[in-house]
């Protein structure tokens, strides 16, 4: 288990009633209903529901520190962008999990180079480094156009 040394921020959020229920942060930013999502036997997919702020947070922390490891090799691209598809499921009759697929896209760089700082970045994200070896967890470098200088 990794243990952190200097907690730097904590975030803190009170559910109640729990996937047919209300989330709420002390400051009410984080102040609204959850529901099952109609997949899951919800009457429709209205409302937020825990995968997707999970793919929301996975989704934009990755892409911060796909960023920084960009940055700190100097290269030059276009917006990089990262989709989370958050999936829930049964990993046995009676226990359910996780499965993500993190879809990463970073224009003007090739495909292979993209990769390596893909790995680079699941080496250091705390969402990565939170689920490794815990849920599967997969990076798809998804093909770009190159970018073009004006």
């Amino acid at each position: 288990m990794n243990k952190i040394i200097n907690k730097m921020y904590t975030a803190t959020v009170t559910a109640t009633g729990g996937r047919n229920g209300h989330v709420q942060s002390p400051d009410k930013l984080v102040n609204f209903d959850f529901r099952y999502p109609k997949a899951l036997g919800g009457s429709n997919d209205d409302y937020l529901n825990p995968e997707l702020l999970f793919a929301a947070g996975y989704a934009a922390c990755f892409d911060n520190v796909l960023n920084r490891v960009i940055k700190e090799e100097k290269l030059t691209t276009g917006a990089t962008v990262v989709t989370a598809h958050v999936s829930f499921g049964k990993l046995d009759e009676s226990r359910f999990g996780l499965a993500v697929d993190l879809e990463i896209e970073v224009p003007g760089v090739d495909h292979a180079k993209v990769e390596e700082l893909a790995q680079k970045a699941h080496s250091i994200c705390p969402y990565s480094n939170a689920t490794r070896d815990n849920i599967e967890v997969n990076l798809i470098v998804k093909e770009t156009e190159p970018v073009i200088a004006n």
